[in-house]
Parts: structure tokens; sequence; C-alpha cells
């Protein structure tokens, strides 16, 4: 009599962000039934967002559909829904609407979110670019202060409106700072009758000491130069202390303003709290060196939600280069001990550079043993940004929108959409 059929090992990837996706392509047609959920049905390239906020791409420039990235691998089911609950008893996936999702091992790559350091009611007045729908809310705002500034009538309404406070000196505010500016005095600067957009103000606000706390101090002092000389007013080493919808208090005084941008950190997505284990002050769930949950066996933990522990012993940065090197070595890593029961090997993070764009010709490029910045850093930052895209459209696209941009000073997603169109961001600001 014939033995049955082994049953074939079902794993669960919850997220599709850069460490799910990654994962799930290294077990493409792998003896096991892969299936990714994610609520929402595309794949972000979240490092780009802040140009969708500031007019310079559109959505589609920047984001792939799951299914057709994964489609060529017939192991692989795409499942589109809202995780609410992991039953570890059962081992099963549930979700808001949809199957419950039965697995043998399962990979949690669920992302992160802005961390408002327990303020989450300032979300509301200063959204961060971490979704299309915050990109698209930040572009309206933005260009909605310039219509309502060209119709006011008062000077201080109008000074008000002209100015973009953005929170948080890292990579996100350095470059969402300069980005502004180039929207403000190059893209709309003859657009405009009554008022002139190349007076816009735009402050950036980091409570630590310097821009850029990650990067060496030589290339974090080069970003501010370069900012201010772009006409960024750089304030360091003061702390908000409130934010209301027209107005941000910095050190003691209120700062009247028509947008405001956060940027100031993240913290793990709340689901992560599902796994039902510890997590730190970020909300990442701490794991071993081989990306498992200590005591849950076959669960593991990867990119923005996972504390891994880097060579120096200290958990490694909630980085895109980071999620995509751990998805592809815990895919690759499972896919070898479910062929032949190997175990999983420690993850080993490998720096390929840190960087950020300041502004047009400037930029700055880490690799530790040597730095670049100006126009160097800034071609490569580029260059490395359309490699990493998903898609050859999407990279044809980018590098069309940003040689036309480069030739042009001109931004062509310039549309106020959605329901920022109907709020009144022309109001006094608080008090």
């Amino acid at each position: 009599m014939n033995a049955s059929p082994k049953p074939i090992p079902r794993i669960v990837i919850v997220g599709a962000g850069f460490g799910g996706l990654a994962c799930a392509r290294a077990l493409g047609n792998a003896k096991a039934a892969v299936t990714v959920v994610d609520r929402r049905n595309y794949h972000l390239f979240v490092p780009l967002l802040y140009q969708v906020a500031t007019a310079a791409l559109s959505p589609a420039d920047i984001a792939r559909p799951i299914r057709s990235m994964l489609s060529r691998y017939r192991n692989i089911e795409v499942v589109l829904g809202n995780v609410t609950a992991l039953d570890m008893g059962a081992r099963i996936v549930r979700l808001a609407d949809g199957p419950d999702l039965p697995f043998d091992r399962l990979v949690f790559a669920a992302g992160s979110n802005y961390n408002y350091f327990g303020h989450d009611d300032w979300a509301a007045a200063a959204p961060g670019p971490r979704t299309i729908e915050d990109a698209r809310t930040i572009r309206a705002r933005l260009l909605l202060a310039f219509e309502h500034a060209e119709i006011a009538t008062d000077a201080a309404e109008q000074a008000r409106l002209l100015t973009t406070v953005i929170v948080g000196g890292g990579p996100t505010g350095v470059e969402m700072a300069g980005s502004v500016v180039e929207l403000a005095r190059h893209a709309l600067l003859r657009d405009f009758r009554r008022i002139d957009p190349a007076k816009a103000r735009v402050i950036l606000v980091e409570g630590g000491p310097r821009l850029l706390s990650t990067f060496p101090e030589s290339l974090s002092a080069y970003a501010r130069t370069a900012l201010e000389k772009l006409g960024v007013t750089v304030i360091t080493g003061a702390s908000v202390e409130a934010i209301a919808p027209h107005a941000v208090t910095i050190g003691g005084e209120v700062v009247p303003a028509g947008c405001i941008i956060w940027g100031a950190g993240v913290r793990a997505s709340p689901a992560a709290e599902f796994l039902g284990v510890p997590v730190d002050r970020a909300g990442r769930v701490t794991v071993g060196a081989d990306l498992a949950v200590p005591g849950l066996d076959g669960v593991y933990v990867i990119g923005d939600s996972a504390a891994a522990p880097g060579a120096d012993g200290k958990p490694l940065p909630a980085l895109a280069q980071v999620a995509n090197q751990e998805g592809w070595h815990l895919g690759r890593a499972l896919r070898r001990n479910l062929e032949n029961g190997a175990a999983l090997p420690p993850f080993r993070y490998r720096e390929r550079g840190n960087t950020a764009i300041v502004g047009r010709n400037a930029a700055v490029f880490d690799f530790g043993r040597f730095r670049l910045k100006g126009r160097i850093g800034w071609m490569l930052w580029a260059l490395v940004h359309i490699y990493l895209l998903t898609g050859f459209e999407n990279r044809a696209l980018v590098a069309v929108h940003w040689l036309w941009m480069y030739l042009t000073y001109q931004r062509g997603a310039r549309l106020i959409t959605g329901g920022e169109a109907e709020r009144d961001t022309h109001a006094p600001p608080a008090r």
C-alpha cells in the first residue's frame, strides 16, 4: 500500500512591502503553497512618496499591482485583506473580510507608520508621506495654500498660507524641504499674479543637534548649508510642543502655517501586537539572528516591524534596503529548509550605502569608507532609485519625468484632488 503524499507546507506572508515581496519572490516556484496578504493591491516605493506629495511624480509612477509582480510564480496566491487576528494555537491568520489562512510558517512583514510620540492627535494636522493617500493630502494642502494666498487680502494671512513647516530632520524631512522649495520657486513661479511663490517660507524643524543624524557630521553640515542656500529656514535643537490645524508651536513660539508635514520617525505597524509578544518603544518585535520570533515556532518578523540585531548588536534601522535583504535571506533560507531540512542561517546585513537628496544637483551618499556629496551624489542617488523601482515601465516613466523636470523646472502632477479640495484651509491659525 502506497504511503499518502506528504502535505505541501503552507507559508503565509503578511505584507507586500520591500521585505514581504522579496521573501515571496525568493520562494517563487518552491515546493510550498505561499499566500501573500496585504490590505492594498499594490506594492509602493515609499522612498519616493515625497515626490508625489510635492507634485513631481504621480502615484502610478511608483506603484505596481502585487498580482502582476508575482503572477509568474504558480505556487504564490495573493489575497487582498486586512489582518485582524492571529490564532497561534490553530495556526491561522484571520482577515476582516476573507477566508481564514492556515499556515505552517508565518512571515510577518507589515511595515510601519509614522510615530507621533504620544501625540496621535497631531496626525490630522500634520500628515507624513507614508501612503498614497497621505501624499495626495499633502500635495492638495500645499497647492491649496498657494491658491488661497492668491485671493487673500490680509498680508498676515497671506504670509501664513505661504509658510510650510516640516517636522523632522531625517532623510524624509530634508528631501521634503528641498522639494517644497523647488516647487514654489521654480514650478509655480510664473503661475500666479497677486503673489510671488518665490517668497514662500519653508521651515525645517529638528529636535536633535543636527540634520541627518545617522550620517557623518560632514554630510550633515553639507545638507544644512545646501538647504539654507535654497532658502530653507533650518531650526535644530528645538522641540515641537504643539500642532494645530494652522499653526505649530516651536520652542514656545507659535508659527502660523498653511501646510504642516510630519517626518519625525516611524513606529512598527500595530498589527505586530497580534503576535502577542513584547515589543520595544518603536513597536518592533525582537527577533533572533535567523529572524525567528523566540517562543513562536515557525514565525518570523522582517522589515520595519522587526528589531533585528546588526553586527554591533543594536537593532537595524527601518530602511528599505534592510527589509529587502531580510526578505531575500529569509525566503532563500526557508526554501532550503523545506527542500533538505537545512537550518536557517543567521542574517548578516550588508551596508549598501545611505543616501538623501537635498535639492537640484545636491545629495549626500555615505558608503562608510568614502562619501559623496553635491552633483555626483545627486546623479548616483537618481540612478540608484531608478534601478530599485520595480518594473521597466515605472523606471522609464520616472526617468522621463525627472529629465523633463530637470530641463524645464516644471512639475506635471499638480492636481488638487480628493476631500482636501473641499476642506477649509483658508481659515485663521489656531491660537
